[in-house]
């Protein structure tokens, strides 16, 4: 990759297909010189840092492709740290690819899927997890990845584990100082200091770790899983709050015989809805698969949704809750009475009274009408308040949302616990020393300070192509 990050590169950096504008990227040091022989205007070589220019993009025959605005920005006060210019053109893809096509003539080449993100790694104008916050900042679909990821790109996470990492260099200089005079029998670093700062930084890393759960349910919806007994109306709610015919609807019991699962944003929050089979006695193979899902799917949601036929018995639903209740004991639960149209007020109000007995403290009972879509808009502010998502655009709060934090996390904390465990026996300063740095090495992991190309080209690979 060394020689290829000499090369000045280009891509089309907005979106597939037809538009109003379109956005061309060009990056490297001989950006000047590329757009300079195909662009008729003022001399780009004179233009200031960060200003627009109106002119012409032409072709190697001189014929005019474009009238563009050109946009300068002079490294190192850009994305990649290179001089970087965009042009923007009217959106044909006709024109797009010309314009490609002749900056390609002119010494550009290509753009690879995330070198321009990777390019401002390189040149430090971010670390690696500010980069994978890009990435994960264009592919935010609700309010609150959207503020985690841009929380991330700014830096809080990389500010946090850059300080873990300084406190812990400056104890393990000393520590390995004091191998310099084992004869001396001295000791430089502070055990007791060391030792309360490891608790610290354990803390904050577990707490870090464990706020996994929650940053990926963000980042990838919510979990909720929609149970209940046949026909009680599951895949019509399902389709209802997906605004798409997503399920099969019928009278006949046990139409879904599978788990169907799509996501979208309510109220700024993205839900991952999980359609599951009807629970009830079949002597159908299939079906009794389907529903041994609906359980293992129960333990994979964060919010249940337990949808109720109005006109049920009172003694199935007591002995279905038993089931329900046990394995959702750790999860947010939402007890959905359907088809209220079919109850008289007086018979409604009873059966909200029997299932709120039954679910207690536990959960909350929603009443509606999935067909007359009766309660349905309730019922979707009454998920978004059960969903109860942290306040992301607290600039203070970390929240990890990618999974080889996650992995690295756990790494240090296990790395930093055996200091801690280390230090309380009075082990030698050199394996104490050893995992202090195996703690530092995972947290470097995080932020780059740590990699292997392979781990960059993993991770890069996975941008599209214009950013």
């Amino acid at each position: 990759m060394t020689n290829l990050l000499e090369d000045t590169i280009c891509a089309i950096s907005t979106a597939p297909g037809v538009g109003g504008i379109a956005v061309i990227r060009v990056s490297g040091k001989q950006a000047t010189e590329c757009v300079g022989q195909c662009w008729e205007g003022a001399s780009i070589a004179s233009m200031a840092s960060h200003t627009a220019h109106l002119g012409r993009i032409t072709d190697s025959d001189g014929s005019i492709l474009d009238e563009v605005v050109l946009t300068i920005f002079r490294g190192p006060r850009s994305f990649t740290g290179e001089d970087v210019i965009e042009i923007a053109c009217h959106g044909s893809t006709w024109i797009q690819q010309q314009i490609i096509n002749t900056l390609i003539k002119c010494g550009c080449r290509q753009a690879e899927g995330g070198e321009f993100t990777r390019r401002a790694f390189s040149n430090g104008r971010m670390d690696l997890s500010q980069a994978e916050a890009v990435a994960d900042l264009i592919a935010s679909s609700s309010r609150a990845s959207h503020r985690i990821a841009l929380n991330q790109m700014r830096g809080a996470f990389s500010r946090e584990l850059s300080a873990l990492r300084e406190k812990l260099l400056e104890f393990v200089s000393l520590i390995e100082l004091e191998l310099d005079f084992t004869e001396e029998d001295v000791e430089f670093a502070d055990r007791t200091k060391l030792l309360d700062l490891a608790s610290h930084i354990k803390d904050t890393v577990d707490s870090l770790a464990n706020s996994f759960s929650m940053g990926n349910a963000i980042k990838n919806g919510i979990p909720c899983a929609i149970v209940g007994e046949t026909n009680a109306g599951k895949s019509t709610l399902l389709n209802h709050l997906l605004r798409d015919d997503r399920a099969l609807v019928s009278d006949i019991h046990g139409t879904t015989r599978d788990v169907i699962e799509d996501t979208i944003t309510i109220g700024g929050t993205l839900f991952r809805f999980i359609d599951t089979a009807g629970i009830r006695e079949t002597d159908d193979t299939i079906e009794s698969m389907g529903i041994e899902r609906t359980f293992k799917k129960l333990n994979e949601a964060q919010l249940v949704l337990w949808v109720i036929d109005a006109n049920s018995d009172q003694d199935k639903i007591q002995e279905l809750s038993e089931r329900i209740l046990e394995d959702t004991a750790d999860k947010s639960l939402i007890a959905i009475i359907n088809k209220i149209d079919t109850l008289s007020e007086e018979k409604r109000h009873e059966a909200e009274s029997f299932l709120q007995k039954i679910i207690g403290t536990r959960g909350t009972v929603a009443c509606i009408s999935a067909k007359n879509n009766l309660g349905l808009d309730s019922l979707e502010q009454m998920l978004v308040k059960q969903a109860a998502l942290p306040e992301t655009g607290d600039t203070n709060q970390v929240i990890v949302t990618n999974a080889r934090h996650y992995g690295a996390l756990l790494h240090a904390s296990e790395a930093i616990t055996r200091t801690i465990n280390g230090l309380s026996i009075g082990i030698s300063g050199d394996f104490v020393s050893q995992d202090i740095r195996e703690c530092m090495h995972y947290l470097g992991e995080i932020t780059g300070e740590i990699s292997t190309n392979e781990i960059l080209g993993t991770i890069f690979s996975r941008f599209c192509i214009g950013k």
